[in-house]
């Protein structure tokens, strides 16, 4: 355990990915899970499953919501917290805390999202489906870093980084969007309290509250009162981890006199009370925020987010039109053809300006194939369609095609990085 705790604080990275590589697994397999069930003799009870009814109260207030919105605005802005959680600490320490190391992200993502939503537009332009322009936008980062963990050390790690600070971003411009575009009415009172919540969660955190638990009570009050006001509860999320410190009661540097002062008093001499000790110094070296991110990471890869897989990768072959409706065409391709041009485009263009260099030891063969997994849309993508379309047919056309794109980015992709990427024998030639 205390070996455990080390590494998740030594080398956080590793650590993020291995985890959303068995994520990626856990979705993929809920996500097939649901597709057939949807398609099976046993598919009303699936779609029942959806629109059974739910509540919660507490004296005279209460809330009831199909289990479906339950999963979508409840269990899926923990996932949007976690996202804002990985933005902050990207940002602030990461791989986008520094200008030019960010640049080729950030780029190749404005890139990834201009002309996927630009293609669909094109598609449905004047007809109904035009509300959804931004279901093809964004990159699913456990299911494509699913997929790339296939080929183990084959793909270098700076393309994993360079793909999860994609997706990072990524996943900012789609709840921008999700805030702008998709919040119908808006009821002042009910977001003037959430941000109010915000402020007193914000000033605590700056008067040094680590408290998870006071955290926790005051992101179900920003969120209820998010989901009153009109906002999509989701970005209650977000903004709710924007103000989680990142200050640590132990400075790194510290630690190793922390650890051996305790030594030197004592403390960890006693079999019973050496493992708490340790734990309490090395939870000291450790911020909210990645206390937070370590303890929510587990629970979202293999209980939120299939669980959301489950409740909305479930469409029917029977009815939509197939992927030659407007909509299924659209999402099919501007995720899997505008996807990787935009990002490989906007990657060649910041290399060729000068403005950012390729990742180390990757080849433009290597980001091509990095570019169609980021063609891989899913969870993100299902969840702005059910923005766009909620209680609309056109949201079945929009699902099949971001599971037909996804389908085919993720075998696309693996192909074109086992073909670019060093054989097992070249490897064993170079002596490793």
């Amino acid at each position: 355990m205390q070996g455990r705790t080390v590494r998740r604080l030594l080398n956080p990275f590793e650590e993020f990915v291995r985890g959303e590589s068995a994520g990626g697994i856990t979705l993929i397999a809920a996500a097939l899970l649901a597709f057939a069930w949807a398609n099976s003799p046993f598919a009303p009870g699936y779609f029942a499953l959806q629109e059974t009814p739910f509540g919660i109260g507490i004296g005279g207030f209460g809330l009831e919501k199909p289990l479906l919105l339950w999963v979508n605005d409840g269990l899926m802005a923990v996932f949007f917290f976690l996202v804002g959680l990985e933005i902050k600490r990207e940002v602030s320490v990461g791989e986008l805390a520094n200008p030019r190391d960010a640049a080729l992200a950030v780029i190749a993502a404005l890139g990834g999202v201009v002309v996927p939503a630009s293609i669909y537009a094109a598609i449905n332009w004047g007809g109904e489906g035009i509300a959804g322009w931004g279901v093809p936008m964004a990159t699913d980062i456990a299911f494509a870093l699913g997929v790339m963990a296939l080929l183990g050390s084959r793909v270098p790690l700076s393309l994993k980084v360079f793909l999860t600070a994609l997706a990072i971003v990524d996943d900012l411009i789609a709840v921008s969007v999700i805030a702008l575009f998709y919040t119908a009415e808006v009821d002042l009172l009910s977001l003037a309290l959430s941000l109010g919540v915000l402020a007193l969660a914000f000033a605590y955190g700056r008067r040094g509250g680590r408290s998870l638990r006071g955290f926790a009570l005051l992101g179900l009050l920003v969120w209820f009162f998010m989901l009153q006001s009109g906002v999509h509860a989701t970005v209650a999320g977000v903004l709710f981890a924007l103000v989680i410190p990142m200050n640590r009661k132990i400075p790194p540097e510290d630690l190793r006199d922390e650890l051996r002062s305790g030594l030197e008093r004592g403390e960890f001499e006693e079999v019973e009370t050496k493992v708490a000790n340790l734990e309490r110094v090395l939870e000291d070296a450790q911020s909210p925020l990645h206390r937070l991110e370590h303890s929510l990471h587990p629970w979202v890869a293999f209980v939120v987010m299939p669980v959301f897989a489950l409740f909305n990768a479930g469409v029917s072959l029977t009815g939509g039109g197939g992927l030659a409706n407007p909509v299924a065409l659209g999402v099919l391709l501007g995720l899997l053809v505008g996807k990787p041009v935009g990002v490989l485009g906007a990657s060649w263009l910041a290399v060729r300006m000068g403005w950012s260099s390729l990742p180390q030891g990757a080849s433009w063969g290597a980001m091509a194939g990095v570019s169609l997994l980021a063609g891989i849309g899913f969870t993100m993508s299902l969840f702005i369609g059910n923005l766009a379309f909620e209680g609309s047919t056109l949201l079945d056309g929009a699902k099949l095609g971001v599971l037909a794109a996804s389908v085919v980015a993720a075998v696309a992709g693996l192909a074109i990085l086992v073909w670019t990427g060093p054989s097992e024998s070249k490897k064993d030639a170079r002596g490793g």
